[in-house]
């Protein structure tokens, strides 16, 4: 094998691109990220510039290639899921990127849900009808702004957009796709239903391509702005989900990844795709015998960071550690204070945008010691009812890795592991999803014989076993968690139709100067 074993992983984020250079042997070579905003410019909007995250992959790229010095095997891709652009007949975008954060579809998600259809969609596509999904922002792009979606030529997401300008060649993997609610994920195909739905055609659509598929490499102009030899292979690559189960070596049935950073998510792998009957969890593709079943919550980190904006200014900006030793001197179960921490709306396992955030149970007694600790526990009680909807849809739990920037604090990791009953193993820090698409692109390309070397590559630095008088106050409050919901579901209703006869929503406390 002549080619050098040397491939870097590039994780196109939501908040920035990273790339990583692995060799065969798991070890991580070199490191850059550049960072990108994320517009807000109306209410329920969250847009990126496709231009600028162009820019920062090949900046990325750039870099790492540089610091290597040495050659490089090939680039293989992950992406954050959901994205959705408008491109004209020459390629360039139309719309900014749509990213899964917007919620402007929220209404058409809902007209979509409340019908068989919706159910039978996600059944066919393995997406929830969720305003995520750039399902229901197609239709919301047809009835809002007809005139612009009859221009658009192609409709691709961010990753599909920069291989295009890379390469030359307009696909997408099966696993983006099984995340677009327009692919059948049983025949690997565009959906003729779905696309019905959305008013598009198959032809306005990318090439479906396996997450493993090679393009022919970059063009010369792409090569001489990243330091690398025209031709140097792409590997088309996967979500930045079902890689991070990778990443995290959680390659084999019944092995669950759970992650926290700024949302959160809890993903099993299985070897045939399926949701379960009552729709509460989504299914992508990481390969074609490998498939994630799961759910991602839009809560997770950015609860404590609103819990130090909004109980803590006085502590500042970044006090996280500070906030976590307040939330410790707090009982477990919080003295039966709950919190329903779907500040930015919710996604698993009720996929709607309706729920807004609650605290309920509050008493004279309750310090903010309690307040703090109860998002905490809030967070961990979404991810044990994702779990539950795991188990729901027919799966087997034998294991669970988790990974984010919550694994930092030993006690979220403790209310982790006793919300869900379960002892966590937490891998060596390492990047999950740039190091899945690496191997990924090593498999593509010959250099491991399969990714399931993953499970042998990544190394166990601690686990934490649930405490069993813990693990049962959380499992006698996980019922009456779940029920709130339900209970709040026409007051969040009322509250969204009064919304625009209501003076603004404040804006976050600032923090002291």
């Amino acid at each position: 094998m002549g080619d050098p074993a040397v491939v870097v992983g590039v994780d196109i984020g939501t908040t920035s691109t990273k790339a990583v250079a692995y060799d065969t042997g798991g070890r991580q070579l070199a490191t850059h990220s550049i960072g990108y905003p994320l517009e807000e410019p109306h209410p329920g909007y969250a847009e990126q510039d496709p231009a600028l995250i162009f820019d920062a992959v090949v900046g990325s790229i750039r870099a790492v290639v540089a610091e290597l010095g040495g050659p490089v095997a090939g680039l293989s891709f992950s992406t954050a899921m959901h994205s959705l652009i408008g491109l004209d007949a020459g390629g360039a975008p139309l719309t900014p990127s749509v990213t899964w954060a917007d919620s402007r579809a929220a209404a058409q998600a809902e007209r979509l849900r409340a019908v068989p259809a919706g159910l039978a969609l996600h059944r066919r596509t393995g997406t929830p009808v969720h305003p995520m999904a750039p399902l229901p922002k197609l239709v919301w792009f047809a009835e809002q702004q007809p005139k612009l979606h009859e221009r658009v030529a192609h409709w691709v997401g961010i990753k599909d957009y920069v291989l295009l300008r890379l390469a030359e060649a307009l696909v997408t993997d099966h696993s983006v796709a099984s995340g677009s609610g327009l692919m059948d994920i049983h025949r690997l195909a565009w959906d003729p239903g779905a696309l019905g739905i959305a008013g598009i055609t198959e032809e306005q659509l990318p090439q479906l391509v396996p997450t493993t598929h090679v393009l022919p490499g970059l063009t010369a102009g792409a090569a001489r702005a990243i330091g690398l030899p025209a031709g140097t292979p792409l590997v088309v690559g996967a979500g930045d989900g079902p890689l991070a189960n990778l990443g995290l070596g959680a390659v084999h049935p019944g092995e669950v990844a759970c992650s926290i950073g700024t949302s959160g998510a809890m993903r099993v792998m299985v070897e045939r795709p399926g949701v379960d009957p009552l729709g509460g969890v989504f299914c992508y593709a990481l390969t074609e015998r490998r498939w994630v079943v799961g759910g991602a919550i839009n809560n997770g980190g950015i609860v404590l960071q609103w819990a130090n904006e909004a109980l803590a200014p006085e502590l500042g900006e970044h006090a996280e550690e500070e906030l976590l030793d307040l939330a410790a001197r707090a009982p477990v179960g919080s003295g039966g204070l709950i919190m329903l921490p779907y500040l930015l709306s919710e996604r698993a396992p009720h996929w709607s945008a309706l729920p807004r955030g609650a605290y309920v149970g509050l008493t004279h007694g309750h310090g903010r010691a309690h307040l703090v600790r109860a998002a905490l526990e809030g967070v961990c009680q979404q991810l044990a009812l994702v779990l539950a909807s795991v188990r729901a849809a027919g799966n087997e739990v034998r294991e669970i890795r988790a990974s984010g920037g919550f694994a930092r604090s030993p006690l979220w990791r403790q209310i982790l592991a006793d919300a869900l009953g379960m002892p966590v193993r937490f891998p060596t820090g390492h990047e999950g999803s740039s190091f899945g698409a690496a191997l990924l692109g090593m498999q593509a390309l010959g250099l491991i014989e399969s990714i399931e070397v993953a499970a042998d590559l990544v190394r166990i630095e601690e686990t934490v076993r649930p405490d069993p008088a813990s693990a049962a106050t959380y499992a006698a409050l996980l019922p009456l968690f779940s029920e709130l919901y339900d209970a709040l579901v026409p007051t969040f209703a009322s509250l969204r139709r009064l919304a625009p006869s209501l003076p603004p929503e404040p804006p976050p406390t600032a923090a002291p100067q």
